[in-house]
């Protein structure tokens, strides 16, 4: 077994993660679900409506799940069972003449909800919120029985499953199932905020609010924001804050948006990660909210070649790959501190971005990225069937680009998997478009799942006209988003060889890779890897030559952002700058530092007009690239 992270050993098992579990939607009334719930394991997960078992097997603690060691079970839900969960729960006050919500932040991967015996709801997906309003069964004060209904295929269907695998090894991770993200009660005024969307306007200083409506019974579909609304549509209020001041005021109309001056804005940056308060109030209800001030792009530099831009000006993206996985907890963290731990040692070490690969974390993951200023690029979740090996494993000798319309190819010929991805991706951009942090989209990743990629940039842009889209991460590339994006492992990173038409901005989104085992943080007896190393300071050393020799003159030749792999040692990946358990940083923190800070100053003096440039820097024609289309190296599939 792998080591425990040092927040393991504070787990309070009747009250894990009592954070509140929405930061940009905050209220006061709330009731945190998480602890021991009752769990039994039981067959048929192909019975459409089973009986609720009468005897249970232990107690789980809740948000873990059975796989993970932190949820005291220690075992694998295969794709013919089902994991059942069961607690009490009394609301003190009931609904208060208001409604009761019960909210669930990921169940993986199908689940129904029942409450005394009667379904109140159902959902399909494993890695997105949902809502249930439970208004008329707990309502009244009294104690019911809420019980939790799951069945999971994980990888042996065309779901959405990330990198899951009931058989797991090199870079496909233990396979986890049922609740893994906080539940929680909600009580709200009958007409009420279900949701805000918040759009920084930069350039005209401005901030742009949309209040959508719940009301009733139920949870409604939110309202397009360009519909028609009644002449009676309540009315919203909406405040903006700098440090407690009020510095802006609006009151419209709820499901219209609402645009509010904000004259020489305080920008978000991660060197300056300003955050503003906002307070939006509809009726009875009020709620909490926050945003930063900020615009991203793609745009030419002084020199012609196109670049990341934050604020409109040029940013190197100096990343990590993030698994965003725990060897306690697997996809739920021990605490929010550790959350933070991750993302301030990242900072620390001279990198502003992490790459959230195939997850999609909790909400407080991106409240803490948007305060502490870290940039942000989010990966959709892969689904689909079997990989083709030819699919994501040619393309490391040879320049292969499939048309991605060739569904079965790509293992997507299920329609409804298909429609399923649209549909999460959807979501996906709804729950975290309010983060200021977050800055890229990847909708695909090495081919795993991919389609019509063409299709979910058309989509993406749609939804968020205001982001940059990476939509064809490593190869496969069909043209589209804003990002030629390249995975280099097994050859160098090669800046002599210029592409010389590429009208979107150049970054290597996975390269690195480099293992280290350290005996007694290890998962187990082997040892995936890109590059392997016995010492902290041979591999520092390679990683410091690997930056100065390879990446600093592709940044020179126009490179606009880099993405290391990867964070953290990861089951039989042992190639994380810090080990598993989160207690060893692999690599000198001072040399990374420096040479983090080397490919920054390489950086401004690339993007700077010529007048100002270094008269050392290397001359580099306006729309050169440092790389050739065909350099698309090694996948994750691919054995140290």
């Amino acid at each position: 077994m792998s080591r425990r992270t040092p927040w393991a050993g504070d787990l309070d098992r009747e009250r894990p993660l009592p954070e509140y579990p929405r930061p940009q939607l905050v209220r006061e009334h709330w009731l945190n679900l998480n602890g021991v719930w009752s769990y039994a394991f039981t067959a048929g997960a192909d019975i459409a409506a089973p009986p609720i078992p009468e005897t249970w097997q232990g107690g789980i603690v809740v948000p873990f799940s059975p796989e993970a060691e932190l949820s005291g079970v220690g075992r694998q839900l295969q794709p013919d069972e089902r994991l059942w969960y069961r607690r009490t729960v009394q609301v003190p006050g009931g609904s208060d003449g208001g409604r009761l919500l019960l909210h669930f932040g990921a169940v993986d991967q199908r689940c129904r909800v029942i409450v005394d015996g009667e379904v109140v709801g159902e959902h399909s997906g494993g890695y997105l919120p949902f809502t249930i309003d439970v208004t008329a069964p707990l309502g009244d004060g009294a104690e019911h029985e809420l019980v939790v209904d799951v069945v999971d295929p994980s990888d042996t269907s065309y779901h959405s499953r990330g990198k899951q695998a009931l058989r797991r090894g090199g870079i496909w991770y233990t396979a986890q199932s049922g609740i893994w993200q906080t539940v929680w009660l909600e009580r709200v005024p009958v007409v009420h905020v279900r949701e805000l969307r918040v759009r920084p306007l930069l350039d005209e200083e401005q901030v742009e609010v949309l209040v959508e409506v719940g009301a009733g019974g139920s949870e409604p579909e939110p309202v397009a924001s360009d519909r028609p609304r009644p002449a009676d549509a309540p009315q919203a209020t909406v405040v903006v804050l700098d440090a407690g001041r009020e510095v802006a005021r609006a009151t419209g109309p709820a499901g219209r948006p609402m645009r509010l001056p904000l004259p020489g804005p305080h920008r978000w940056h991660p060197d300056d990660p300003f955050l503003y308060d906002l307070e939006v109030r509809l009726g009875e209800d009020r709620v909490e909210s926050y945003f930063g001030m900020r615009s991203v792009g793609v745009a030419a530099d002084a020199h012609g070649r196109p670049r990341l831009m934050l604020n409109g000006e040029p940013i190197l993206h100096a990343a990590v790959l993030d698994q965003g996985y725990w060897p306690e907890g697997l996809y739920t963290p021990p605490s929010d501190a550790a959350l933070v731990h991750d993302i301030e040692q990242m900072k620390s070490l001279g990198f502003n971005a992490l790459r959230k690969h195939i997850k999609v974390e909790s909400l407080r993951w991106y409240h803490h990225c948007d305060r502490l200023g870290m940039l942000v690029w989010q990966d959709l979740v892969n689904g689909g069937r079997r990989y083709h090996p030819a699919v994501v494993t040619v393309p490391v000798k040879l320049p292969l680009r499939l048309d991605d319309r060739r569904h079965r190819l790509f293992g997507r010929q299920d329609a409804v998997g298909r429609a399923d991805f649209r549909t999460e991706l959807d979501e996906t951009v709804r729950l975290l478009g309010n983060a200021p942090s977050v800055v890229v989209w990847v909708p695909f990743n090495e081919g795993w799942g991919q389609f019509d990629a063409l299709d979910a940039v058309d989509r993406l842009r749609a939804l968020d006209p205001d982001r940059v889209i990476d939509h064809a991460s490593g190869w496969h590339d069909q043209g589209g988003g804003d990002l030629r994006s390249l995975h280099v492992y097994f050859r160098r990173i090669r800046p002599e060889r210029a592409w010389r038409t590429e009208r979107r901005a150049i970054v290597v989104s996975e390269y690195g890779g480099y293992s280290l085992r350290l005996p007694g943080h290890e998962f187990g007896p082997r040892e995936f890897g890109y590059r392997r190393y016995r010492t902290i300071d041979d591999l520092t050393d390679a990683f410091v030559a690997l930056h100065r020799i390879e990446v600093g003159p592709a940044v020179d030749a126009g490179l606009s952002g880099y993405v290391y792999t990867q964070l953290s040692d990861v089951e039989d990946e042992l190639n994380g700058l810090v080990t598993a358990d989160r207690t060893v940083l692999k690599l000198r923190a001072d040399r990374v530092r420096e040479v983090n800070a080397e490919l920054a100053a390489r950086f401004a003096t690339a993007v700077a007009p010529a007048s100002t440039a270094s008269p050392t820097a290397s001359p580099v024609a306006p729309t050169e690239s440092p790389f050739e289309p065909e350099v698309q190296d090694a996948p994750h599939h691919r054995r140290a």
